[in-house]
Parts: structure tokens; C-alpha cells; sequence
């Protein structure tokens, strides 16, 4: 069972009797949401084997008509599907190898567990892609293989193209990660630089048939974003890569190896991704067994059976985390004052995956930016309670997995001389929160759906 581990202490920090009900209320919620996106749970609610026959979400495959059944993939999630996937599935599995971050624990018998880097991609990574594109290789035209992909996945599958060196793709996707781009353009230039990603796992696999099981991380689950699509066809170009790094403003400033495998891309000298009419895709399955809606909903129904009259306001929230968490304030600030869009008491959920331009030298996730920038909006109204976290558990680089804030947050800060605008200007939240024990902690969950952020309006 996943715990929010400072539950206790977060709810008890709240400095008026409303404001102590209004975070249990929310950290709750968070907790639920948690659990109901649990990898394992999913895996064993979504398939079902039955006279050697595995059905998920309406597809059915007799496991005696393949002489194989090979289970690959990566990502902060892959590991617990894994499991779940090896108890179901038992003795039909040949063989299998998925990449999962360092420390994750869980307990598998015949598929590999191989750690390696998130969410910056090293060595360790690369050594077991390459192992998991040899297992492919061998696939033949009567086996199966069954991929689990989950959010971290483009980070823990990593595989460079061509001359480029792991230390160029690591130095690129640090640029990416703080220059305030989205994930989907982070993943459109993973996908040029890789030779795993962007459905090249299909074409080295095929002519097996693929069943690809998708814990999404990615807002509207494009499947081509997902973990940069490794067996889906590819909807974007070198072109799309070489717009993304000009962007930014990172061009100039990117490895030479990196840019001369764009130029030549673009060029058509070095093939493009595989498209759709690729006959490598015709035998591929592609299910989402879970996503940030789903966790959601779950957070949703639990406000509801609090007695919280409860609204999803989005599953697909994105933007600078700093503007968002202002917004959301200001939501519960009309909430609280005018009863719209809805009466208290009242539960707002909203989900996605903000981001965070960095210009400080601080310390923080976009989690507790956010939060941050919430409680400069919500200062002096009691009853009303914001709490952001990354249901992976670690939100940005630091231990939290996000904040909690209430009207009370800033007169708490400014008894022990904390500053929240100059800690925001040097996105230093992490440190703001830290001195007043308001970060949340899970330590990492294992599942990963992007955000969750609840409001709670008593």
C-alpha cells in the first residue's frame, strides 16, 4: 500500500480547526488516488487468463498458439507491472528484461529486472536497452511480446543514434528538463536521437505480434509520447526535433554529434522513425491499462464520499507551474467567497503535468512551485487547503513528491523569517517548505500518471 508517510504531521500543521479538517480532507484523497493507480493493482483488474487464453480490453490471446512469450520495457511503473504481469502469466513467459529506476524493489522470477538512470539516462540504461533489442531480434514470427511502458520510460530506455554519446544525451536532456519545455517536445527530440524509441522496438521486433500495455504519463495519452513511443509509429519528424531545440534557444548550444544527426535527418540521409504504413505495425496491440484520469476520478470519488460536493476541473492541466498554482488559488478563492463554480464544502481535483522554466540557483519540484505560488494568493482565508504532489513520488530533483499549503502558510513563513517571493524568483520551494515541514512525502510510489493537485474548500 502506497502512504502519504507525513500525513499526520502535514494535517496537524494546519494552525485553525477548518484548515486541520481541510488537509486530512485533501492528503486523503491523494492517498486514494494513489492506491487505485497502483501498477499492479491495474495489471490484475485489466487481464485475465482463462483456459490459456489472456484477454485485456478486448483483445484475446491463445497463449498456445506462441512458441514464445517475451516480456520487455521500462519506465517507474514497468517493474510493479512486471510482477503482476510474471503471477498472471506464470509459466508462459520465456523470457524478458525491463529497465526500472535504481532502488525500485520488486520481486520477479523469470522476467530481469535491470536499474538504471531517470531522469537523467547513463550507461546502465543503454546496457539493458541493447539487451532488450538482442531479445527482440529473436523474436519470431509465432511469438509474443509484451511491453510495459510506463512514464520514466524514455529516460530508462535509452539508446543513442549513431555517433552520439550517452554524455551528449544526458547533456541535452538536463538543457530540456530545465528550459521549460513540454514533455511531448522533450520526447520529439528523444525520439531523432534514439534507436529504440519512436517505434524502432517494432521494427526490430516484428514480425512478432506486440501486445503493448501503457501506463500513460502523457496528457490525452498520445501513444506516440509515451515513453517515446517505442512499438508505436512515429507522428513527428526531424524537422519537428530541430523546431523544438531552436525553440528554446538550444541549437547552438547542443552537442555537434547531436545536431549532425538532426542535419542528416532532415536531409534523408539516416532513415526517419517508422510511420504508420510501416508493415511493422500491422501485429501491434496497444492498450492503456491506466492514466492521470484515472487517478483522478479515483481522488474525485473519494472527496465524494467524505461528503465534499467534489468536481474534476481538468485531467489535463499544463502551463508553468508558478502561473497554475495562482489560478487554482484563485479558483478556491472564488469558491470560498461566492460558492461558484461550485458550494462548499467542496473538492476540486485537477490533474496533468505542469512544468518549471528554472532561472534560480534554488531547489524545488513543479509540485511545490506550485503550491508556492498558490499560498501568496491564498494568505489569511481560513477552510481552504491546496495540495500538489507527482504520483511518482519524486517531484523534480529532490526527495518530496509536492507541498500543502493553506491560508495560514505565509504568516507561519513570516514567523520564522521566510521570504516566499524571493524563495519563488529562485525556484527555491523545496527549502520554503522544508522549514515549515510541509512537503509531502511517499517516497517513490512506483506507478507514475503525472499530478495530482486538490483543493479543498470548507
Amino acid at each position: 500500500m502506497i502512504t502519504i508517510k507525513n500525513k499526520e504531521k502535514l494535517a496537524k500543521n494546519g494552525e485553525t480547526p477548518l484548515n486541520r479538517k481541510a488537509r486530512a480532507l485533501a492528503l486523503r484523497s491523494l492517498e486514494y488516488a494513489l492506491n487505485m493507480a497502483d501498477p499492479e493493482q491495474i495489471i490484475k483488474s485489466k487481464l485475465l487468463l482463462k483456459n490459456s487464453t489472456l484477454h485485456v480490453n478486448g483483445h484475446s490471446f491463445d497463449l498456445r498458439k506462441f512458441r514464445n512469450v517475451y516480456v520487455l520495457g521500462g519506465g517507474k511503473a514497468s517493474g510493479l507491472m512486471a510482477e503482476a504481469l510474471e503471477q498472471i502469466l506464470g509459466e508462459y513467459v520465456t523470457n524478458g528484461l525491463v529497465n526500472i529506476p535504481h532502488g525500485s524493489k520488486p520481486d520477479t522470477k523469470i522476467i530481469k529486472l535491470h536499474d538504471a538512470s531517470h531522469p537523467v539516462p547513463d550507461e546502465t540504461g543503454v546496457e539493458g536497452t541493447r539487451r532488450m533489442l538482442e531479445i527482440a531480434e529473436q523474436a519470431k514470427e509465432d511469438d509474443l511480446v509484451v511491453c510495459l511502458i510506463s512514464g520514466g520510460g524514455s529516460s530508462l530506455m535509452p539508446l543513442p543514434r549513431g555517433k552520439i554519446s550517452i554524455a551528449d544525451k544526458r547533456e541535452l536532456t538536463n538543457a530540456l528538463l530545465k528550459c521549460g519545455a513540454t514533455i511531448n517536445e522533450i520526447n520529439t527530440v528523444r525520439k531523432h536521437i534514439s534507436d529504440f524509441k519512436g517505434g524502432w522496438l517494432a521494427k526490430k521486433a516484428y514480425p512478432a505480434t506486440i501486445l503493448n500495455l501503457i501506463l500513460s504519463d502523457v496528457m490525452g495519452d498520445p501513444l506516440d509520447f509515451i515513453a517515446s513511443g517505442p512499438t508505436v509509429p512515429d507522428s513527428t519528424t526531424f524537422s519537428d526535433a530541430v523546431k523544438v531545440l531552436k525553440k528554446y534557444g538550444l541549437w547552438d548550444k547542443a552537442p555537434t554529434s547531436i545536431k549532425e544527426v538532426l542535419s542528416d535527418g532532415k536531409k534523408g540521409i539516416i532513415p526517419e522513425t517508422p510511420k504508420a504504413d510501416d508493415e511493422a505495425f500491422k501485429k501491434v496491440y496497444n492498450v492503456v491499462i491506466g492514466n492521470n484520469r484515472f487517478a483522478s476520478l479515483a481522488a474525485l470519488e473519494r472527496l465524494k464520499s467524505e461528503g465534499l460536493n467534489a468536481l474534476l476541473l481538468t485531467a489535463s492541466l499544463e502551463g508553468e507551474a508558478r502561473h497554475i498554482g495562482i489560478m487554482l488559488a484563485s479558483i478556491a478563492h472564488e469558491v470560498s467567497m461566492s460558492g461558484n463554480p461550485i458550494q462548499k464544502p467542496a473538492g476540486i481535483v485537477a490533474g496533468g503535468e505542469t512544468t518549471v522554466t528554472v532561472t534560480g540557483k534554488g531547489l524545488g519540484g513543479r509540485n511545490q512551485e506550485l503550491a508556492l505560488a498558490a499560498s501568496l494568493k491564498l494568505k489569511g482565508i481560513d477552510g481552504v487547503v491546496i495540495a500538489s504532489l507527482s504520483t511518482d513520488g519524486i517531484d523534480g530533483p529532490t526527495d518530496a513528491a509536492g507541498a500543502i499549503v493553506d491560508g495560514k502558510t505565509l504568516a507561519r513563513a513570516a514567523k520564522i523569517g521566510l521570504n516566499p517571493e524571493e524563495h519563488l524568483a529562485d525556484n527555491n520551494s523545496y527549502n520554503f517548505f522544508s522549514k515549515l515541514d510541509d512537503l509531502v512525502f511517499t517516497g517513490p510510489t512506483g506507478t507514475n500518471v503525472n499530478d495530482i493537485s486538490i483543493i479543498v474548500i470548507l
